[in-house]
């Protein structure tokens, strides 16, 4: 028996292999009501380099703030709008979606909530996927959210997104390091 440390065991790089067919970036086909907006980014590791491995999950309410869930007991029309996707980062650590900007929900003591996107991160040597929102800017709703409030004023900027031309914005995603990307335990 040795008593010398062994490489801890990790995730991939098998995500792009893998869910490649399950790749979900136009969350808002024709019909879909909604302000229209595309949101790119990249995943970067703690020295800044990108991250060509990952994917990245985003869950939202529709237009009219309902989530295509049976868990959202809202009385609001659901429009057939299923609030969920997938994007693959490329060689750069580029991701994209294409949606519509969500309509506000209720959060915690039925305080209603920012519009926003929930993310889901997963990437090789993450065993445990990593949790964060991005917020839209110059929203005015951003100032009374419930959850944004938790974090402290010098963080909040790593949450939200930034307008790069009409109906697209950029959200990076820093896993580590003097901006990291406020992460939650959900």
């Amino acid at each position: 028996m040795s008593l010398r440390g062994s490489t801890s065991q990790t995730i991939g790089p098998y995500l792009r292999i893998g869910l490649e067919w399950m790749q979900i970036e136009d969350l808002a086909p024709q019909g879909i009501a909604g302000e229209r907006v595309r949101i790119e980014g990249r995943v970067l590791d703690g020295e800044g380099k990108p991250v060509n491995d990952a994917a990245v999950e985003l869950w939202q309410a529709n237009s009219h703030g309902k989530y295509a869930s049976p868990e959202d007991p809202q009385d609001k029309p659901l429009d057939g709008f299923r609030g969920y996707g997938r994007s693959l980062t490329d060689d750069s650590g580029r991701f994209h979606f294409r949606t519509i900007k969500p309509g506000r929900v209720p959060g915690p003591d039925g305080l209603l909530q920012a519009p926003h996107l929930v993310i889901t991160i997963f990437m090789r040597g993450l065993l445990k996927q990593l949790m964060t929102r991005v917020y839209f800017p110059d929203e005015s709703s951003n100032a009374e959210d419930p959850v944004l409030n938790l974090v402290p004023p010098a963080r909040r900027p790593t949450l939200i997104a930034r307008k790069i031309g009409e109906g697209a914005l950029e959200w990076n995603v820093a896993l580590q390091g003097k901006n990291e990307t406020v992460f939650f335990d959900f």
